[in-house]
């Protein structure tokens, strides 16, 4: 599988949990608009992006060590959002809504914050097929990095839909939304140091 597997085609019944189930374990499994979704797992850049990104806010924003907490941040969480089974790379919820982590194997409660790290075989899914399903579910914002790019999108629902609030392309420090109140390091994130 090079890249996303679309399971729904003309005449073919919508994705079921069990096509997830049924999905070789070197895969990341996800159900968007009935249709499934089969990518590969990351590639270690992606990876270390990830981690190191939720590795900076954790500190920051989960823990409040030399910031200001508040967060619950989590790698990979399974979001049964509706109809749709989505894994983003990293997702976070406020914590007057969600105080503690629960004992659950997927969270039905939409996330206050989503980052998704960018890769060839998932660039579309995420962008075109995960963002409408975000902003449905009141996603109130999401990151897209790109980590070939060296590229930071980061996007506020309003009114229903993102507007891009900014686009930050290189290794330099900054502030990005909701996480704003410290600067990120990106040469670390980008393992660009």
């Amino acid at each position: 599988m090079g890249g996303e597997d679309r399971g729904e085609s003309m005449g073919k019944k919508p994705a079921t949990y069990a096509d997830l189930e049924a999905l070789p374990e070197h895969v990341v499994g996800e159900i968007v608009a009935g249709e499934l979704y089969a990518s590969p797992r990351p590639v270690l850049r992606h990876t270390a992006v990830t981690s190191r990104l939720g590795g900076e806010l954790g500190g920051l924003f989960d823990r409040g060590r030399g910031g200001p907490g508040g967060w619950l941040i989590l790698d990979k969480p399974e979001l049964h959002l509706g109809r749709d089974v989505l894994v983003p790379d990293l997702a976070a919820w406020r914590r007057e809504r969600m105080p503690r982590i629960l004992d659950v194997a997927a969270f039905t409660l939409a996330p206050d914050w989503v980052c998704e790290v960018l890769s060839p075989s998932t660039r579309t899914l995420d962008r075109e097929a995960k963002l409408p399903v975000y902003a449905r579910e009141g996603v109130r914002h999401v990151w897209l990095m790109d980590p070939l790019s060296l590229t930071l999108e980061v996007f506020a629902l309003m009114d229903g839909r993102y507007t891009a609030l900014l686009t930050h392309t290189g290794t330099t420090p900054v502030r990005a939304v909701p996480f704003d109140a410290v600067a990120l390091d990106l040469p670390f994130i980008w393992d660009a140091q």
